[in-house]
């Protein structure tokens, strides 16, 4: 079995031949990697714009303390009129900045006497005006390829006019569970050994959080020919192949066998961590089959730690689980010489995390009710020890 870094760096390493791309409409694009940069085809504003409501008036002609208001300026409008010494023009927030102008001194600072204004607070050279390019410059790199797109980029991207904008494709991950054991919901139970299926919904949800696209494909019995048709179909239908249970080296783990005979590269087989140590990822093109244990909690840590990232290799995106530190609130006993995730609870104060693991039972690796409440993984080397109350650690967070 490898290091758990080395499988890590092994995911971080793979390159991908041709990456899937799509036309979205703009507002359609929420959620998904964008897959060119957005450079600024014009400068932001065009010409000098005022930012509120006031009167454009010549810096110099403040002194003068009364000014004659000679035209009003709504924005919107090409006015043509330009501010000449010892008048002023009426400006609205937006407006272009009348020709002569060089400061617009706001309603508040003066008072309205007939067709004249009394200037009662100076304001400095150049106030409230926005110069040319204060957003952006024409060539900028507003948005560079690679980036998710939220609602700011949306709204920069509206303001630049783009109604349709490139984006990689969200993976299709096919996901499998395998066990003669496994009954989907609603199936009725025969006898005492049949288990509710609960890994094929986990890695359901979990594909949808992440920017996947999950197709569902339920529970198949512990049988070589019917486990090579399925993997095989759903290896052709998606970019992800996510199976559970079938890599161990039980009698009736087939899933191992299977990807290698579907003539997939197996990229890694057995990694030192705890849980899920029979993980198996192999390749066949740009496409992808990850084996995962088949018990719950391992499953679903081994999904975070490979699945995830690798939906967003393939949409050049970045990956929304992160490391951070945190301080112990009880012991941790480090029990397996491999790296180990362990659910914990966390908790903010005062800007600083703090972990305990109340409620949190020490068990096999199918204890998925650990996952509960406000949780994160506690991440530990193959090479740490037990920890002591106000040590710090790292966790990862879910995003």
């Amino acid at each position: 079995m490898i290091h758990f870094n080395e499988s890590i760096e092994m995911i971080q390493n793979l390159e991908i031949n041709n990456y899937k791309t799509k036309k979205l409409y703009l507002v359609d694009a929420l959620g998904y990697v964008l897959a060119e940069d957005v450079v600024a085809d014009h400068n932001s504003p065009e010409f000098p714009t005022s930012a509120m409501d006031g009167y454009a008036i010549i810096h110099e002609d403040m002194t003068l303390g009364t000014l004659k208001v000679g035209s009003i300026n709504p924005a919107g409008s090409a006015l043509k009129e330009e501010v000449i010494g010892g008048t002023c023009i009426k400006t609205f927030t937006g407006s272009l900045m009348p020709h002569g102008a060089d400061t617009l001194i706001p309603i508040e600072n003066v008072k309205v006497d007939g067709d004249e204004i009394i200037i009662k607070e100076e304001v400095p050279q150049g106030f409230s005006v926005r110069e040319v390019g204060e957003n952006y410059a024409k060539g900028q790199l507003l948005i560079p390829k690679g980036t998710k797109i939220d609602f700011p980029q949306i709204g920069v991207m509206a303001s630049l006019n783009i109604a349709n904008v490139l984006v990689y494709e969200k993976p299709t991950v096919a996901i499998l569970s395998t066990g003669s054991e496994l009954l989907e919901l609603g199936e009725e139970q025969t006898n005492d050994a049949q288990i509710r299926s609960s890994n094929n919904y986990i890695l359901e949800a979990i594909v949808k959080k992440y920017d996947g696209v999950p197709m569902q494909l339920g529970c198949i019995k512990d049988d070589k020919a019917n486990i090579t048709q399925a993997v095989s179909d759903a290896l052709e239908k998606s970019d992800i192949v996510v199976t559970t249970g079938g890599v161990s080296v039980g009698d009736f783990d087939f899933v191992k066998d299977v990807i290698v005979e579907l003539g997939c590269d197996v990229v890694f087989k057995g990694v030192r961590v705890k849980p899920g140590q029979h993980i198996m990822v192999a390749r066949k093109g740009d496409k992808f089959i990850i084996g995962l244990p088949g018990f719950a909690y391992s499953s679903t840590v081994t999904a975070l730690l490979y699945v995830v990232p690798l939906i967003e290799k393939l949409q050049q995106g970045k990956c929304s689980l992160r490391k951070v530190k945190a301080i112990l609130k009880e012991a941790f006993i480090k029990r397996a010489k491999k790296a180990e995730f362990t659910a914990c609870n966390i908790s903010l104060i005062q800007g600083e995390y703090y972990i305990d693991f109340k409620d949190k039972k020490v068990g096999s690796s199918a204890i998925l009710t650990n996952m509960l409440g406000n949780v994160a993984l506690l991440v530990t080397s193959e090479n740490d020890t037990s920890k002591e109350i106000g040590d710090e650690v790292s966790i990862l967070l879910f995003g």
